[in-house]
């Protein structure tokens, strides 16, 4: 049985409201002062507590602070005369479950009651009911996409599903989920194997990818008048940007949202270099020799982002533009540009990259402790949220705010929660991550990836005249048959990229205006 506390000099008066509760089976303790409910409130166990704001002796602004002293937690709803806005405002920010005008009738009241203690029960009936409901059209239109842009409608509904479904009870709804979103990559790997290559011919109808978004949906939005800041979180989700996206609107309104595809491998040192670049990897190689690096070769293979840039903007006519290029890979570069930012307001363009969300993927493989608190998508979302919350670059985007900057926000690619191994031999020559292969005389299941047999097809570097590229598809990773076991163990469970999934591939790029 509920037990509610009623407090109110005038209590006798509410006897109707009281009977009516208690037909309703609710349990009702009245007080007729703030004393006597924090006397009451020691010796009792109350689910939420209705109190008058206009009493004789201890006031409701005041006694609402004891209670909130004693039991943080515990659903205060203020009922009132007075419409003033410092009562209102006092009352909210000692954090008043609801707010009530006097004179208040049953049916209000019990609304109340509903919206605070029967909330998440009625939420989580009504969000599953309309899953159910939807079951069925994301089944249907799996059956039937087609092209790209259903591929992005269907992977949005999947995520929105999936963060509407993460707190309910039913469990067994989130695991029919999960299965829709398993056949969805299954379906999405047959669709990029009949596709991809197709993207890169002329005059065909393809998708915004990482070597054209600069082109295509950067570039028209610079200009002298306005400031920009462009912020490339290295491996962002879609998911993790929808859950960053309500505290990003507490200071910009979303112009514009946009998914993308990564180029394969959905790796940074393809699809960051791409997009920073304006070109596909084996251009890279082919013009800019000094800055390409293949997975083969020694030493860092994103260290000329800056480089790729400038002649970028010199190719598309922007070198009158002012910019500058910050790349922040620790939490000292963030805090020092966080410091910094005032010098950054006379810039057209201000490009940060950020790899916060990267480095928390690869520590999930090293780390226990992350292994724990990153344990699927939704605590890798949870994760990934209170990051951002405590992050320079939150500072960074609320200072962009205060300067007026215009906002762009996306990513490189995202990545993927690998569960099951597919078996791959190569020669000791071969590259050595997860989701994707190159090198020569591979042996692979042929069901589990897209093949690039001629790198050429997939505008890709041969690392030799015999070289291909392989990518995984859905939640697979590569694994060698000696220590197979221990292999497998130790990545299983882990987030990778370089694949073929809707997760590492359908990413966002969003523009915000300062409110």
């Amino acid at each position: 049985m509920i037990n509610i506390l009623w407090v109110d000099d005038e209590i006798d008066l509410l006897k109707p409201h009281i009977l009516f509760l208690e037909k309703k089976n609710y349990n009702v303790t009245t007080c007729n002062s703030g004393t006597e409910a924090i006397d009451v409130l020691d010796d009792a166990k109350f689910d939420i507590v209705f109190l008058d704001e206009n009493m004789p002796g201890l006031t409701g602004l005041e006694t609402l602070h004891e209670i909130k002293e004693k039991q943080d937690n515990l659903p205060v709803v203020m009922i009132t005369k007075s419409e003033e806005e410092y009562i209102m405002e006092e009352a909210i920010g000692n954090k008043i479950a609801d707010y009530l005008i006097k004179p208040v009738n049953p049916n209000q009241i019990l609304l109340s009651l509903k919206k605070n203690l029967d909330h998440s029960r009625l939420v989580s009936e009504k969000t599953t009911s309309n899953y159910q409901q939807e079951f069925r059209k994301i089944a249907m239109d799996l059956s039937m996409v087609n092209s790209y842009e259903e591929w992005v409608n269907l992977y949005q509904k999947l995520i929105y599903w999936e963060i509407q479904l993460e707190d309910i009870e039913d469990v067994g709804m989130f695991e029919i989920l999960e299965s829709q979103k398993n056949e969805a990559n299954i379906q999405f790997g047959k669709f990029i194997d009949k596709n991809y290559s197709d993207w890169f011919e002329p005059n065909t109808d393809a998708p915004i990818m990482s070597h054209t978004l600069f082109k295509e949906k950067i570039a028209p939005k610079l200009s002298k008048e306005q400031p920009t800041l462009l912020v490339v979180i290295d491996n962002l989700r879609y998911d993790q940007w929808k859950v960053f996206e309500p505290i990003i609107n507490n200071y910009y309104k979303k112009e514009t949202e946009d998914a993308f595809f990564s180029i394969l491998p959905t790796a940074t040192q393809y699809a960051r270099n791409a997009i920073f670049s304006g070109l596909m990897p084996s251009d890279m190689e082919k013009l800019f020799p000094q800055y390409w690096k293949n997975d083969t070769d020694e030493g860092g293979k994103n260290l000329y982002e800056a480089e790729f840039l400038q002649s970028q903007m010199k190719r598309l006519g922007l070198d009158n533009l002012d910019y500058e290029y910050h790349k922040i890979t620790n939490l000292k570069t963030g805090r020092k540009l966080v410091e910094n930012f005032n010098s950054l307001k006379n810039n057209d363009l201000t490009v940060v990259v950020y790899n916060f969300v990267d480095m928390l993927s690869h520590s999930k493989t090293e780390m226990e402790v992350v292994k724990e608190l990153a344990s699927n998508d939704k605590a890798y979302r949870s994760l990934a949220l209170s990051w951002f919350k405590n992050s320079p670059l939150l500072e960074m985007i609320q200072l962009a705010h205060q300067l007026g900057f215009k906002l762009m926000l996306t990513t490189d690619h995202g990545t993927i929660n690998v569960k099951n191994p597919s078996k791959v031999v190569g020669d000791r020559d071969t590259s050595l991550n997860l989701r994707y292969k190159t090198g020569r005389s591979l042996t692979y299941d042929s069901k589990d990836v897209f093949v690039a047999k001629n790198p050429k097809d997939v505008h890709l570097p041969s690392i030799t005249m015999s070289s291909s590229y392989i990518f995984a598809k859905s939640d697979l990773f590569f694994a060698y048959p000696n220590n197979y076991n221990h292999y497998v163990s130790y990545f299983r469970n882990t987030y990778q990229h370089g694949g073929v999934s809707l997760e590492e591939m359908i990413i966002p790029f969003v523009v915000l205006n300062p409110k």
